[in-house]
């Protein structure tokens, strides 16, 4: 037999003048062909040129710009050298866990996650030596820098994630002021789910000669998200979600209301109407928000009402159905609030309500998609009392983390051991620095709970609790 043939397509990753242990990592996370925006931009980038790019979250860009600052990495040199900065903590926190994974066979890479809403101390700590990788917000990073704790000199690449979110948070005078402190000499990536004017003024003051990139889904092939627009009476819009999320792919959904107050309004409502819905927005505490994502993740909670800045950051790759309780206030945020689902390959559901007030806002989003909304009748049934509408899994909380060098084999261990679990009946396990927290079935939480009480955890106790 001859030698294997090892594939020659134009957008297989062994085309790109990847070092070896930037391959080895993609193929272990099982990347075979590029996607749309990685085999456009990653070549530009690779060169060292300056690129703008439209890509969707769940596009493949985090991997994009991720390689590309890899790869002109010198672990050698200790100092910073990339920055790439993002609108929410989720997001980075999200970004930081691809870059890792892409630098598991470079030894000695030194990534920090620098955000608002964290104790500054330990940051500080961990910035005693300087560090290969930032990624942080815009308000953190930038007073970082300020105090000295973060040295910007030797960055050569800057990445700008979601800057058209950025823009919308406030943050276009902290970005200003982060590039004029640090390397006046550097790449930067700007990318951007969608073009407006301002996004274009952010790229002619920082940008030089970029290569602009956009990527379209191919005209033949068939939406992974069906929209839907349905028109309710003010006085009967509760009872609508209601009823929508009792139905079709609601067993998973993500509600978007435009107010903060509104977001704590309906989470209620939907909660005392039996469903695990919780509430999601910037007024939370931190720890109350990283909760709250980790039970929408690991399936404790079935509904996610939310503002539209607090979940940016979300990451849930099989999300079957959002719903908009309030029209987005600009088609702009409508576009990301949908693209929320239909994602990795999956198809999803995207509903909007719309009382008669709301009108003229729909009215703009069909302007700007060029083509008639999809409008849908939904006959209201007469209102019910409470039934039980439970998320499949409930979260148990562990007072240990990887500070105690505890691991997420060592939860499971412990629940199909002593505890007398099946390994089906285990989610998903998030192991932080002080915490863990494991999504075990609901019908199993408070015997999961009795045994991981009485047993022990890689041999010592541990205080574990339910959430919620």
């Amino acid at each position: 037999m001859g030698l294997p043939v090892r594939s020659c397509r134009m957008t297989a990753f062994t085309t790109l003048p990847l070092k070896p242990a930037l391959l080895a990592s993609v193929q272990a996370l099982g990347y075979d062909e590029m996607t749309p925006i990685q085999a456009q931009s990653l070549p530009p980038m690779l060169e060292g040129r300056d690129v703008i790019a439209q890509a969707q979250t769940g596009s493949g860009k985090t991997a994009a710009f991720g390689l590309s600052l890899l790869q002109s990495l010198s672990v050698e040199t200790i100092r910073l050298q990339a920055l790439v900065l993002c609108p929410t903590r989720e997001l980075a926190d999200q970004v930081s866990k691809s870059i890792r994974k892409l630098a598991a066979n470079i030894p000695n890479v030194k990534l920090l996650t620098l955000c608002g809403g964290m104790p500054l101390g330990p940051q500080l700590a961990s910035l005693t030596h300087d560090p290969h990788i930032v990624v942080g917000t815009p308000g953190r990073v930038q007073e970082h820098l300020k105090r000295g704790s973060l040295h910007g000199g030797g960055i050569q690449v800057l990445v700008l994630d979601e800057a058209d979110r950025m823009l919308d948070m406030g943050f276009s005078e902290a970005i200003d002021d982060i590039v004029g402190r640090i390397a006046k000499h550097h790449q930067t990536l700007l990318f951007s789910a969608t073009y407006p004017e301002d996004i274009r003024e952010v790229s002619r003051r920082l940008q030089r000669d970029p290569v602009e990139i956009t990527v379209a889904a191919p005209a033949d092939t068939k939406p992974a998200i069906e929209q839907r627009f349905v028109e309710v009476d003010p006085a009967r819009k509760l009872d609508a979600l209601a009823q929508l999320l009792t139905g079709e792919r609601g067993q998973h959904a993500l509600v978007f209301c435009n107010m903060r107050r509104d977001v704590d309004a309906v989470a209620l409502e939907l909660d005392q109407r039996g469903f695990s819905a919780l509430a999601l927005h910037g007024d939370m505490e931190q720890r109350d928000r990283d909760e709250v994502l980790v039970q929408f993740a690991n399936r404790s909670c079935a509904v996610l009402v939310a503002t539209d800045v607090a979940a940016r950051g979300l990451d849930i790759t099989a999300l079957p159905l959002v719903v908009s309780y309030d029209i987005a206030h600009d088609p702009d945020t409508h576009t990301h609030r949908i693209g929320r689902t239909g994602r990795a390959g999956q198809t999803g559901l995207a509903i909007t309500l719309c009382t008669p007030r709301e009108k003229p806002k729909a009215d703009n989003i069909e302007q700007v998609l060029g083509q008639p909304l999809a409008w849908h009748a939904l006959k209201l049934s007469a209102p019910r009392g409470k039934t039980l509408n439970l998320a499949p899994m409930k979260t148990l909380v562990i007072d240990a983390g990887r500070q105690d060098k505890l691991r997420p084999g060592d939860i499971l261990g412990a629940l199909t051991g002593d505890a007398g679990l099946k390994a089906d009946d285990v989610g998903k396990i998030d192991v932080f620095a002080t915490r863990a927290y494991v999504a075990v079935s609901r019908s199993l939480a408070s015997k999961a709970l009795e045994r991981l009480r009485a047993g022990k955890i890689k041999g010592r106790n541990f205080r574990v609790r339910t959430l919620g």
